[in-house]
């Protein structure tokens, strides 16, 4: 399991240090692809299979369900982490994500979000309403 929140920053070639909590959990390999939210998806070889599987029943006929798939699939890359804890990010994933130099990335259960600093900023300073959302979990059964 993902959790917690790491600050650190791109380098010169693109690569960013992978949290040592992290690295223990997503291996040597892992997809990067886009997110939602504006951010990036860094799943664990055996995560990005489940996430797969459920893709691959959504029904072909359905626009938003291709729309929903191509989103994840085309911006999907898989990622090594060399010996010093460091993963390339795609220039395609860079400019999807608007990172520039200062990033975030955030354990989220089963997957990490990779956030540029800015845009994690933003979304924690607004109003969102949490009690409304946990409402609304909670009606769900979660």
């Amino acid at each position: 399991m993902f959790i917690g929140e790491y600050e650190h920053a791109l380098d010169s070639k693109n690569r960013i240090i992978i949290p040592s909590k992290f690295r223990e959990e997503i291996g040597d390999n892992f997809v990067l692809t886009k997110g939602l939210d504006g951010c990036l998806y860094a799943y664990p070889l055996n995560e990005w299979k489940v996430l797969e599987e459920k893709l691959k029943k959504l029904p072909l006929t359905s626009k938003d369900a291709r729309a929903f798939v191509r989103f994840f699939f085309s911006g999907a890359n898989e990622i090594s982490i060399d010996k010093q804890g460091r993963a390339l990010i795609p220039q395609n994933l860079i400019k999807y994500a608007t990172i520039n130099k200062e990033l975030v990335s955030i354990g989220v259960s089963t997957r990490i979000e990779i956030w540029s600093k800015e845009k994690w900023n933003e979304y924690n300073d607004s109003d969102v309403d949490m009690d409304a959302i946990a409402e609304k979990m909670s009606e769900l059964g979660i």
